[in-house]
């Protein structure tokens, strides 16, 4: 994307114009995340840090915001041309290869370690150097109604019923396990039986709720399935190995499910909302979703329907075990900083245990240590999961964090869901993918 001088100022005006109010006199200006939990905590933590005594108004705090859309692009154009509109800058995992060359690394002190711990502050590196604070982490979570699979675990002829199901659409008979045993098969089994198309004595409409929109995100969510059978962008000599058994096993599993009818017909324009939606209503048994909706879907003021019977444990298991993808936001030191000094500074308080428990309590959902995360856990649930799931589970594929890796799950997204929707073969969507990921991914 090239901007001239002038779209260059405008988005400088744009950023200027939508600072945070109140902090004028401030000189260490970050550029955040918008809209969300990310931006409530961060605007919170931002002012604890400064009201904090010994924080002198020329090392204050301001924050700049904007869309959501094009946000990336945006970014990465004001910093290649050297901006200096905001100190510290939004970082992702996924993006860390993109604006790598226009940050500085940075040392943020032996305590971090003891907060984040060694994998999550991982999520925050390129080519082994720090260039960030993972405020955020991202992960998934499997959602289920522990009333639907206690009936089904009690009921003799329920489970006779779903032993045939699962040979017919699986090729094996399975019996029904605990969600926090399953196995991906015993998943769609399960997926499969409480689908009315399926099996028309099933409580609910819906087995699952696959995210199936031709969207970068519902990749992460779809690949920790073919992750679990061995399945990785790359192997450790940088060849493309997306055409593995891996990746066709996964993809030819979630079509079956949705030609199955386990899976909402239009699925394939679904995402975060209109799973955590339809998951939400009660019209489904099980949904693979991001961890940011467990506030929403354990909620009786939100989801009044499935609050009190919602069930979360890691994605299933395959071959090679559990994985669970994920990813971190966090703020890093623009290259061009003004206060480089300032910035630093609030950067390392900001990865401390103090400043990380209160982005936590502020509605953020950072990756904490068992030791530190403890001090929230009745005030956060969830985020004791999110460490556990993270640091037993968690991966990055080989290449998730190069230059154009946003690029390569926009190819995935649409080839994949070219297959899911039939308007391609598998073996056609797999060549195409790995073709242009040869090229996105090449050194």
């Amino acid at each position: 994307m090239k901007l001239n001088r002038t779209s260059l100022s405008a988005l400088a005006l744009l950023l200027a114009s939508v600072a945070l109010p109140g902090t004028s006199n401030a000189t260490v200006t970050v550029l955040g995340w918008p809209g969300g939990s990310e931006e409530t905590a961060l605007r919170a933590t931002v002012e604890a840090y400064n009201a904090t005594s010994g924080i002198s108004d020329a090392d204050k705090v301001e924050l700049l915001f904007f869309n959501r859309e094009g946000f990336y692009d945006k970014l990465q154009a004001d910093m290649a041309a050297g901006s200096t509109a905001f100190d510290i800058n939004l970082v992702a995992t996924y993006s860390i290869g993109r604006y790598a060359p226009y940050m500085e690394p940075i040392d943020l002190g032996s305590g971090a370690a003891a907060t984040y711990g060694d994998s999550v502050l991982k999520t925050m590196q390129f080519d082994g150097k720090q260039y960030g604070v993972p405020t955020d982490l991202s992960l998934h979570f499997m959602y289920y109604r522990k009333d639907l699979i206690d009936a089904l675990m009690k009921d003799d002829a329920a489970k006779k019923k779903y032993a045939e199901i699962a040979k017919q659409y699986l090729g094996k008979e399975l019996q029904p396990k605990d969600p926090d045993s399953w196995t991906w098969d015993d998943w769609a089994a399960t997926a499969l039986y409480f689908s009315k198309q399926v099996n028309s004595e099933s409580p609910v409409r819906y087995g699952t709720v696959l995210q199936m929109k031709n969207l970068l995100f519902n990749m992460m969510v779809f690949q920790s399935l073919p992750r679990s059978y061995g399945g990785d962008w790359t192997d450790k000599e940088g060849n493309v190995t997306i055409d593995s058994d891996a990746y066709k096993t996964a993809l030819e599993l979630y079509k079956k499910l949705y030609d199955a009818g386990a899976s909402p017909k239009d699925s394939l324009s679904y995402e975060y909302a209109e799973t955590n939606a339809a998951f939400g209503s009660g019209q489904a048994a099980t949904a693979l979703q991001w961890n940011a909706a467990a506030a929403d879907l354990t909620s009786a003021e939100k989801t009044p329907a499935v609050a009190e019977v919602t069930g979360i444990v890691a994605p299933p298991a395959g071959p090679d075990g559990r994985a669970d993808h994920i990813h971190g936001l966090g703020l890093g030191l623009n290259k061009n900083a003004k206060n480089k000094d300032g910035a630093i500074k609030f950067l390392k308080w900001l990865a401390s245990e103090d400043a990380a428990l209160l982005y936590a309590r502020k509605g953020g959902s950072p990756a904490l240590t068992p030791d530190v995360v403890a001090k929230v856990a009745k005030e956060r649930p969830d985020l004791v999961k999110l460490g556990e799931f993270a640091s037993k589970y968690g991966y990055v594929m080989n290449g998730a964090t190069s230059a154009n890796a946003l690029s390569v799950y926009e190819l995935q997204a649409k080839e994949f869901t070219g297959y899911w929707s039939g308007q391609q073969n598998l073996d056609d969507a797999l060549a195409h993918t790995k073709a242009g990921m040869q090229d996105l991914l090449k050194k």
